[in-house]
């Protein structure tokens, strides 16, 4: 009986991806310059995977339920400030969409599956994200060091996340430029001048509008920017965001697993579909303090990323040339080929390569060259 199988997932042109990351990884020529943002490895209903057996592909759900969906990631621009529902008021949210006749692939839908998505990502090189509110001292700091920020320290009085937030993002446009425009004319200038490297919020705002400042119609997202923390994650990396945690992926290439869902509630710094009054009721208002995870040691080869969570868990197997490594699978399990090359169950497998392995196996991987793979599976 076959134990692995070469899985073909689905790449996702969207237009904050790079265009040179995933095609240069997976061997595929990109001459028209194409956004590659996403390489979906999974089940999901809007790009599910298929899987190569001696009958040819055949649609990746036909081996049985699979719960995560495996995904790379390579962030050219900044990603929208966003929130994901719990499983709870995910299975609410859609129902009441589907009630409410709104098609599932409409542009102003919010809940596209009845599912949470909690998911950890793991860096493939320096990455930068926003991860949940400042800590209370950082922001009270923030909104009284900054001259344009003074009107709103009342808002917070050094608790109140929700007051702030909620005051901020239903403001006018007309009064949000009386606070952003200040604000970006500093941020242009502090980078123009050198002043402020990647840890710092101008930075990132003078990113997202390529150094202009709007005459009007700021994105009110950008106000995120400066009340999220700003974390920088090394390769192998990882950090875990579970329900109703506010962040945003600002640069670099990660891999991410997930809960199969696609549920994303937007609030700013993206031209698609926001909805302000239903991402308040997800926000967890409260500070974050950033836990970047390196791994946890599970044997000599193999490294284990904690996450707290049911659906999924991730690893990461670094073998040197020559040597082999046996697992036992307990769940249908993905194994993603990053560096190096790997033979399992009569096949090689190149950087870039996915193996699904059914579950209850013992499978061998012995690397021909020294080799990086990380394992997503069901705990």
């Amino acid at each position: 009986m076959q134990k692995a199988y070469k899985l073909h997932g689905v790449h996702r042109h969207y237009d904050w991806g790079g265009t040179r990351f995933i095609p240069s990884l997976m061997k595929k020529n990109n001459t028209t310059q194409q956004p590659f943002a996403e390489y979906w490895m999974g089940a999901h209903s809007s790009a599910p995977a298929q899987i190569e057996t001696q009958n040819g592909l055949v649609p990746i759900h036909e081996f049985g339920d699979i719960p995560y969906l495996f995904k790379i990631l390579d962030v050219a621009k900044m990603l929208s400030i966003q929130v994901h529902p719990s499983k709870e008021n995910a299975v609410i949210g859609f129902a009441l969409e589907e009630q409410a006749g709104i098609a599932i692939n409409a542009p102003n839908r919010n809940y596209k599956d009845q599912n949470h998505k909690p998911e950890v990502m793991v860096a493939l090189s320096d990455f930068w994200l926003l991860h949940g509110f400042l800590a209370p001292e950082l922001l009270t700091a923030r909104l009284r060091d900054y001259h344009y920020f003074n009107s709103l320290q009342d808002y917070f009085n050094g608790v109140d996340y929700k007051g702030l937030y909620q005051y901020f993002m239903q403001l006018s446009s007309q009064d949000a430029d009386i606070i952003l425009k200040p604000l970006m004319m500093d941020a242009v200038a502090s980078v123009q001048n050198g002043h402020v490297d990647k840890l710092h919020p101008h930075w990132w705002a003078n990113k997202y509008y390529n150094g202009v400042v709007p005459e009007s119609n700021i994105d009110k997202g950008i106000f995120s920017i400066y009340i999220l923390n700003i974390v920088h994650v090394k390769k192998y990396q990882a950090v875990f965001q579970g329900a109703g945690l506010l962040h945003a992926y600002l640069e670099g290439q990660n891999i991410e697993l997930m809960a199969n869902s696609d549920n994303v509630l937007r609030g700013g710094l993206t031209s698609k579909h926001i909805d302000i009054d239903e991402l308040i009721k997800h926000v967890q208002f409260v500070p974050t303090y950033p836990n970047v995870l390196v791994g946890d040691f599970h044997n000599e080869l193999e490294t284990i990323y904690q996450c707290p969570v049911a659906d999924f868990g991730l690893t990461k197997i670094a073998i040197k040339q020559g040597e082999s490594y046996t697992i036992h699978t307990h769940s249908i399990e993905m194994l993603l080929v990053m560096e190096g090359l790997v033979e399992m169950d009569g096949m090689l497998y190149h950087a870039g390569e996915v193996a699904m392995v059914n579950a209850l196996q013992q499978l061998t991987i012995q690397a021909k060259e020294a080799s990086v793979i990380f394992k997503a599976f069901v705990p």
